[in-house]
């Protein structure tokens, strides 16, 4: 009889790694069992639990398209269990539970434009989001994405732009908070450019992951164009321990975000309990 085993991770070997920036590294990853890789069947914007024997856990949202035969998370090396990860090579093994939460609703979004707003090491999910919509391109209006970081060394992901440019209908405006000479694209923070985009707000929806306080001023500037509360959706981080709500450290107010979340509408955030930024 087969386990069902809420805290069991399933066993997935390491297929590529890519090197996206000092410091960040993709991680291509292929079930051993078929049964595992049909039973984990994510929405972008869900997440899972990694983890590496003798080493511990830690949770990371998809980068990767949901219709692919591999999943794919980008890495930050800021801890334990990811200083760990850098040191795996081809053919080691990662444990997986999940996915968890709720993810971005590309279904209900379906024939809107869409504003989509990255910051720093939140692209990951939605990476995911535009691997999807990009595919999946009749079934979507025109999509901007705005994406940024402090340092042009910090930039992740220029081989999926730009492909995701040849997509059509699909605007890419990178900044940089710190410019230099071998930069000539755009200066300043995202909200700076999500204020120069001509939209119909009646006919686009938001989304977007960042630090909290960029989530802030990044839904200040999409109400301020006239999108509804009710279509920006936006990726909350929080300690993630345990994916299933038991742990308690992901909790805003009688919400937790691994089961509730990560995704919530900017309508839902207000009506929490504390101050979610």
């Amino acid at each position: 009889m087969e386990r069902n085993d809420t805290y069991m991770p399933m066993e997935t070997k390491v297929v590529k790694i890519t090197d996206e920036a000092p410091g960040i590294k993709t991680f291509r990853l292929e079930f051993v069992r078929e049964r595992d890789r049909k039973k984990f069947d994510f929405l972008p914007g869900q997440l899972a639990q990694f983890s590496l024997m003798g080493v511990g856990e830690a949770a990371f949202s998809m980068c990767s398209s949901p219709d692919k035969k591999y999943i794919e998370i980008s890495v930050r090396n800021v801890g334990n269990v990811t200083s760990a990860m850098f040191g795996l090579v081809k053919g080691d093994t990662i444990g997986v539970r999940g996915p968890y939460g709720r993810g971005f609703p590309l279904s209900e979004i379906k024939g809107k434009n869409v504003v989509i707003v990255a910051g720093g090491i939140g692209f990951p999910p939605l990476a995911s989001a535009m691997e999807y919509m990009t595919k999946n391109r009749e079934d979507y209006g025109r999509i901007w994405l705005v994406y940024g970081v402090k340092e042009v060394d910090d930039l992740i992901y220029s081989k999926r732009m730009e492909k995701w440019a040849d997509a059509g209908r699909v605007e890419i405006i990178q900044t940089v908070e710190k410019g230099c000479t071998a930069w000539d694209g755009c200066v300043g923070m995202v909200t700076q450019q999500v204020k120069k985009l001509k939209i119909k707000p009646e006919q686009t929806v938001g989304l977007s992951c960042g630090p909290p306080v960029m989530l802030k001023f990044v839904s200040h500037e999409m109400q301020a164009l006239g999108i509804d509360a009710d279509d920006i959706h936006l990726s909350m981080e929080r300690m993630m321990q345990c994916g299933i709500g038991k742990c308690g450290h992901c909790n805003i107010g009688d919400k937790y975000v691994c089961r509730d979340g990560p995704v919530f509408t900017l309508y839902e955030l207000r009506l929490m309990q504390e101050d979610v930024w």
